[in-house]
């Protein structure tokens, strides 16, 4: 009976083996020489302050948290790969209308990025010239009670930007 369960055991611990589960980092299709990476703040092409902040502080805090990698906030020359982001556009619309206010009272923050990860060399290791992230956000109208909700919206995108960003460079797609 023992030796059932032994060999059962086994059986398990060995089909579990080959599951795809890895350690932290080591999925990673970057070439084994990237040890340390630069992520500059991302440049804008669009008229609203602070997002670009949002959006690089979170995939700095993403990276450092899900890789092994030296992550710095500066374009140093002695990094070994270097992630430049560009924020193309960013849309405000309105979702929904109160007709008794007039006034419209949720929004969609729609934010297209271009992200370019380049070794040392200059060789593209990554690219994605369209992400595309969307977040939803309710207004207040209620002068008083005032809150404005778009930057934690902004936040909450640029987390969820930086969540997907990691995973498309870590895993290669």
């Amino acid at each position: 009976m023992r030796l059932r369960i032994f060999a059962l055991a086994f059986a398990v611990l060995f089909a579990l083996s080959g599951c795809g589960y890895h350690t932290l980092g080591a999925a990673t299709h970057l070439p084994p020489d990237v040890r340390t990476l630069s992520v500059p703040v991302f440049a804008t092409r669009t008229e609203t302050y602070g997002v670009e902040a949002a959006m690089t502080g979170a995939v700095i805090r993403e990276f450092a948290a899900r890789t092994r990698f030296r992550v710095t906030p500066s374009a140093s020359e002695d990094a070994d790969a270097v992630l430049h982001g560009t924020i193309l556009k960013e849309v405000v619309s309105p979702l929904t209308y109160n007709s008794a206010t007039q006034q419209s009272s949720s929004f969609l923050i729609t934010l297209i990025v271009s992200v370019t990860l380049n070794a040392r060399d200059g060789r593209v290791l990554y690219e994605n010239k369209n992400y595309t992230f969307r977040q939803q956000y309710q207004s207040t109208t209620d002068l008083p009670t005032f809150l404005q909700e778009d930057p934690a919206a902004v936040q909450r995108l640029s987390r969820e930007f930086a969540r997907q960003l990691v995973a498309d460079v870590l895993e290669g797609f």
